[in-house]
């Protein structure tokens, strides 16, 4: 019989969040059983409850920043046993069978990667997050946390901390390469870490130097206002990347003048409207502007080694479960430095 846990849903966008009883199916020969510890919030699981990207599927539980520990198996697991510390972020199906899946691209899954939460699984039910005290996973979803890393600060590590990590080791985030980092939030703060670990000089790009502080300890060399004109002339062919990681409709081009010649600016955001850029702007050159989802399983696996390696956790502020919805209006409004994780044993129904 399937199981419950206590879980925090919403019923209908613009509800609040009501702990419940959120049943979760019996063990497949290939799950894995989670006690989850955190849970950190993402701004899209925000998008997502408020219905900003569509309808949602409620009641749901969001949720894909999931720490814990192994607490059962199923009788074919290999990779992970009972105790291990473990964490599952923003997918947790896939084919197995397609070139995507075995190229290790599981979040481009031809027949369809099957998200933590608002999703529909192969089995028709729809998935429900990590906002609970225990998850059921595939073996193949569960990636392993090393013990370098506290499980509260590792949790967002496997959103934001993926979703910064790939685009910067794909474009060429090194040693001697000048990086610029757009936003200094939930996504931007790990960023920064991240590129400066990879041995890159790195600035940040955000309205104001608010955080300049912060940013200089996480291992930047230079935060720059960009409300003042005057930055986006002085660094004109400056940076040989630019990880933009926020979703406000930034005028691109003056973003691109940025760039030396072969340079590319990425995002991981989703601005309201499309980008205008003239193409002339990249052709003069070869400059190239990308974008950037999540990653693929085993990327996730090496992100947490390194970020292990190099003693990289996200910055967070612990909120217990009746702090979610109020952390939520604080997320949309900046106001968090950098990552809110939800202490999952504080769930009461």
């Amino acid at each position: 019989m399937p199981t419950t846990t206590p879980a925090l849903s919403v019923s209908a966008a613009g509800e609040r969040f009501a702990p419940i009883n959120l049943e979760r199916r019996d063990l497949r020969d290939n799950d894995i059983r989670i006690d989850i510890q955190w849970a950190g919030i993402c701004h899209s699981d925000i998008h997502t409850i408020r219905e900003e990207w569509g309808t949602a599927n409620f009641p749901l539980v969001t949720g894909h920043e999931i720490a814990g520990v192994v607490s059962e198996v199923g009788s074919g697991v290999t990779r992970h046993k009972v105790g291990d510390r473990v964490g599952v972020g923003c997918l947790v199906d896939s084919c197995g069978e397609c070139e995507q899946c075995k190229n290790g691209f599981e979040q481009f899954c031809e027949r369809g990667s099957v998200g933590t939460y608002n999703s529909k699984g192969y089995d028709g039910e729809i998935t429900q997050g990590g906002y609970a005290q225990q998850v059921v996973v595939s073996e193949r979803f569960v990636v392993s946390i090393p013990e370098g890393i506290d499980l509260d600060v590792a949790a967002p590590l496997l959103c934001a901390g993926i979703t910064t990590y790939s685009p910067l080791k794909r474009w060429g985030a090194r040693p001697g390469a000048s990086v610029a980092v757009v936003g200094m939030g939930g996504l931007g703060h790990l960023g920064v870490k991240i590129a400066a670990a990879l041995g890159a000089d790195v600035t940040v790009l955000s309205r104001t130097t608010a955080k300049s502080a912060d940013a200089k300890e996480f291992g930047a060399v230079e935060h720059l206002a960009t409300s003042d004109p005057q930055v986006f002339k002085d660094n004109a062919g400056r940076f040989d990347l630019i990880l933009n990681t926020v979703s406000a409709d930034l005028p691109m081009e003056d973003y691109v003048r940025l760039l030396k010649p072969n340079g590319a600016l990425v995002s991981v955001g989703l601005p309201n409207e499309p980008y205008v850029i003239a193409p002339g702007k990249l052709i003069g050159g070869n400059k190239v502007v990308a974008g950037s989802m999540i990653g693929g399983i085993p990327e996730t696996q090496e992100m947490l080694d390194f970020c292990a390696e190099h003693g990289i956790g996200a910055t967070v502020e612990r909120i217990d479960a009746s702090q979610v919805d109020d952390a939520y209006d604080k997320v949309v409004a900046g106001d968090v430095r950098y990552r809110y994780v939800i202490d999952t044993s504080t769930i009461k129904p």
